[in-house]
Order: structure tokens, then C-alpha cells, then sequence
């Protein structure tokens, strides 16, 4: 997150920001009245905002506004698991308040400390030595894990979801979510709505799973290949880790060239300094304790479709004018493309 990542709050994104000035006031430290509040430019979900008071900086997620999707944009969850893993080991930014009441700024919204550091946004690293992309790389893996070996009863989470069923709840939703947000035939979704049921592996392994745990939802420090913050909690549940392996390591299969989606397949790694899926994932079993990762080809699918619903909503947004993003209508056309590298990994 930088400061330099914000402009004027976006139309169609406004709210009192008086009423919000005196409310975060009399809860939040060193906040006062005189607030100057600026949106960051990115995010397709909840929108953000940099909440400035003096020499204090904040941040505020809220939900999105207008209609919304069924259970989508929980940002009570995300403040929930936020602050469960405040001493986990497990990088977050520190959070400070949680309002549900709507009638202050018209949603749900959260305030957490404002944390400098870097995000990338291209899985490539331009600008970054090899040597330091091997470094992030594992970091990223290594967080991933980390997060996955939490104790969720002992960090009060036991009831942040069922632990079981996880998958079979999954494409029931997102299978859901699609539909509710579909403006036009998509058909690798439809064979993907009838072959993951199907094909969903037997077993159950439970952890938190983040997801939408990728590069971009990553802060890292500074000047040092060390993750600080992972960002973006809104889709946290029990889930099974692979899901989040998985939707973590799509960026191996994407095309760099396919804009607002830049992925790594064709790009020579081994100059970047970028480890290949294989030892990436080799060294994510390594720190997880696995001995090896089974019905990885499955859980890549479910990756891709599940991506593909998401961008199906944040198309739909678009068109219905309440997106949280100015590219979103470009991120949305992306739907199509995902889910037939969905199809196309079933078959592999």
C-alpha cells in the first residue's frame, strides 16, 4: 500500500465523509474530525480508502455500493480473521475498528493502520534482481503455508465456517454467483458447472484458507523480499489449503500478454530468476509438511472457474455502474478466457 496509490474518491464511491470524521473519532486513535479521506486506485471488491488526520494514516475497506451478490463483500470477515491472526505468526496489518452499522456511511466498513511497502502487480518483478524475485517467490510460498499450519480452533475461528464439505459448498457457490451475474453464454462455464461436481475428490483436510491469495494481495517491506501484510480477506473461510495453492499458482498458466491479467506461461524463468510451478509448488510441500500434492489438476480447475465467476460479478458491476474499479469492465471480458483454461486443465 503507498500513498502515492490514491486520487479523489471516484464517483458513484462517495459517502458523508463528515459523519464518518466523527464516528472513527471517538473510537480510533489519534483520528480526529479534521479527516482528509482519498480512495486507492485499486481493488475490484471493497473499495479502500486512505483516511489522513494530521500525522495519522489509516485505512478504511467497505462494501461495495449498490446492489450486492449474495454474501459477497463480507468485509465483517475480513476484519474478523484479520484480527484472529493478529498473533499468529501469519503477516496482517493491524486492525482498529469495525462498524456494521450502515447508517454512517451507508455499509459495513472496517478501519486497520496504514502500512508502507510494496505490492507487485506484474508476477514477472520487472526492476527486481533475479536473485531478490527467487527470494519473493519463496516468501510468497512460505506465508502461504504458514497460514494453512494455523490452528483455527485455538485462534477462535471454529465457527468462521463448516469443516467439512468445503469443495462441494464451493461450486454450489460459485456456481451461484455466476449465475446471478450472467449477462451472456459462457460455454466452459456450463461444462465446468457439470464436470467439477463430478470429479470433486473424496477426503477432507481443513485449514484457513485466504482465498484470493496471490502476489497482487501480498505488501512486502520496503527494501526486503519479506512479506508484512497479506491483504484482501474478504473471501477467508475453513477451506481446503490446495485451493489456495492452486489459485495462487494460475499465474503459471496465464499469458502475459492477455490485458489486466498478466501471468508468467512463456516467459523464461529461469533468467528472471522466477521458480517454475513445479519447484514452486515442491517448495510449498516442503514448508506445509506434505509429502506430496495429490488431485492438483482438480484443484486448478476449480481455480479457474472459480476466478472466472469472480469476474463475472466484477463484470456485472461494471455494467450495472457500481464497480470498485475504473478497469473493471476490461477485468470482467476476462470471464470467457479463465474458464476455458478451466476446461482445459480437466483435461489434462
Amino acid at each position: 500500500m503507498s500513498s502515492a496509490d490514491v486520487a479523489d474518491i471516484r464517483p458513484g464511491h462517495e459517502f458523508d465523509t463528515g459523519r464518518l470524521a466523527s464516528y472513527p473519532a471517538a473510537h480510533v486513535d489519534g483520528l480526529s474530525a479534521s479527516l482528509t479521506v482519498r480512495q486507492f486506485r485499486g481493488g475490484q471488491s471493497n473499495p479502500t480508502f486512505l483516511l489522513e488526520s494530521g500525522d495519522r494514516r489509516y485505512v478504511l475497506r467497505k462494501k461495495a455500493p449498490g446492489q450486492l451478490l449474495p454474501s459477497a463483500h463480507m468485509v465483517e470477515r475480513e476484519y474478523r480473521v484479520m484480527d484472529a491472526l493478529r498473533d499468529s505468526g501469519v503477516p496482517v496489518i493491524p486492525t482498529r475498528l469495525l462498524c456494521e452499522d450502515p447508517s454512517v456511511i451507508g455499509t459495513a466498513f472496517y478501519v486497520m493502520d496504514f502500512a508502507e511497502g510494496r505490492i507487485f502487480r506484474d508476477p514477472s518483478l520487472p526492476g527486481i534482481a533475479p536473485a531478490e524475485r527467487r527470494e519473493i517467490y519463496a516468501a510468497m510460498g512460505e506465508v502461504m503455508a504458514r497460514l494453512h499450519a494455523v490452528d483455527w480452533r485455538a485462534a477462535g475461528l471454529d465457527n468462521f465456517g463448516k469443516p467439512t464439505g468445503y469443495l462441494v459448498r464451493q461450486i454450489s457457490l460459485w456456481t451461484r454467483q455466476y449465475e446471478a451475474a450472467k449477462t451472456h453464454a459462457i460455454p466452459a462455464m456450463d461444462e465446468l458447472i457439470r464436470w467439477l461436481p463430478a470429479s470433486t475428490p473424496a477426503g477432507e483436510t481443513t485449514a484457513i484458507a485466504h482465498g484470493d491469495f496471490r502476489l497482487e494481495n501480498l505488501m512486502y517491506h520496503p527494501t526486503e523480499p519479506r512479506v508484512i501484510g497479506v491483504l484482501d480477506w474478504e473471501l477467508a473461510t475453513l477451506g481446503h489449503p490446495l485451493a489456495d495453492v492452486a489459485y495462487n499458482c494460475m499465474i503459471w498458466h496465464l499469458d502475459p500478454a492477455t490485458p489486466n491479467l498478466s501471468g508468467l506461461a512463456g516467459r523464461d524463468l529461469a533468467v528472471l530468476g522466477i521458480p517454475s510451478e513445479a519447484d514452486y509448488l515442491a517448495g510449498y510441500a516442503v514448508n506445509a509438511q506434505l509429502g506430496q500434492i495429490e488431485n492438483y489438476s482438480f484443484f486448478l480447475s476449480f481455480a479457474f472457474f472459480r476466478f472466472a465467476s469472480i469476474a463475472q460479478g466484477v463484470y456485472a458491476r461494471a455494467l450495472a455502474g457500481n464497480a470498485s474499479a475504473p478497469n473493471a469492465l476490461q477485468v470482467g471480458l476476462l470471464a470467457a478466457p479463465l474458464a476455458e483454461l478451466g476446461w482445459k486443465t480437466a483435461h489434462t
